[in-house]
């Protein structure tokens, strides 16, 4: 497998479940993102709406007061800019001002047109699995066979991301996004299983997120080890791309977990 990219986590929020309010002004935010880039960070994901479960969304105008003025700021940094909305609008505005990648948590579905706007732009589509909506997701949780239901549905969206003109398309599991503890550790468990059906390069986000910590205990900030476990895990499987808020330690888990998987470049 080729040697996994390190993606960097800049949740320009007040209230996203683990770094929420902690860049205060755009300033603040470049100076981070910068500082993950000389950690080694490949590529930076901007996002100014959180989507942990319960959060109430935001207009547009103000996703995109957040994130346009970083991601103009950030014009030239080493490493490639993603925007993390599912609004085309936000995503359309966040490709002029110098992002080159869509991640979406929705894959298209909650806003169809952001697939057309990727592929206008030329630019990279990172489609996520989610049922419903980020601030009810975990109302309703019902899975049979989730590596299977999961598979069906990504194929469905990278379907769509090519019908729409789509070229690079990426997935993206949902760990956390709609799923229970048993859910999120079948996917890692069987990661290679999903990877080898999607055929296209699948990212993987699992940075401190809440099965974490009720395998441990421990709240966000006290995740590290549980998510260098995780992480692990992922690249083990399959990951092309790990999405992550600690860059310098999880460079270091990166690079040995792809060693063991086979990557000595």
């Amino acid at each position: 497998m080729a040697k996994p990219l390190l993606v960097g986590v800049l949740n320009l929020t007040p209230d996203s479940f683990s770094d929420g309010g902690r860049f205060a002004s755009p300033a603040d935010a470049v100076a981070e993102a910068r500082a993950m880039v000389a950690a080694g960070a490949d590529w930076i994901d901007v996002g100014g709406e959180s989507t942990r479960p319960g959060a109430a969304s935001v207009s547009t105008d103000e996703e995109q007061a957040r994130v346009l003025p970083v991601l103009e700021a950030l014009a030239g940094v080493p490493a490639r800019l993603s925007i993390d909305t599912y609004k085309a609008l936000t995503a359309r505005a966040a490709l002029k001002a110098g992002a080159t990648i869509v991640n979406d948590v929705s894959g298209g579905l909650l806003d169809p047109e952001i697939l057309r706007v990727a592929a206008a732009a030329n630019a990279t589509v990172v489609l996520g699995h989610l049922r419903g909506h980020p601030a009810t997701m975990m109302d309703d949780v019902v899975f049979g066979d989730v590596v299977t239901e999961v598979g069906d549905d990504l194929a469905v969206r990278i379907a769509a991301a090519r019908a729409a003109g789509c070229r690079d398309v990426w997935a993206d599991p949902g760990i956390g996004f709609g799923k229970r503890l048993e859910h999120n550790l079948g996917l890692l468990r069987r990661l290679p299983e999903l990877c080898a059906r999607l055929v296209v390069p699948v990212m993987v986000g699992v940075s401190r997120k809440r099965f974490i910590g009720e395998l441990t205990g421990k709240p966000p900030g006290e995740r590290g080890y549980g998510t260098a476990a995780a992480v692990t895990a992922a690249i083990l499987g399959g990951a092309a791309a790990v999405r992550v808020h600690d860059v310098a330690s999880m460079l270091d888990v990166a690079s040995v977990a792809a060693a063991i998987a086979g990557d000595r470049a």
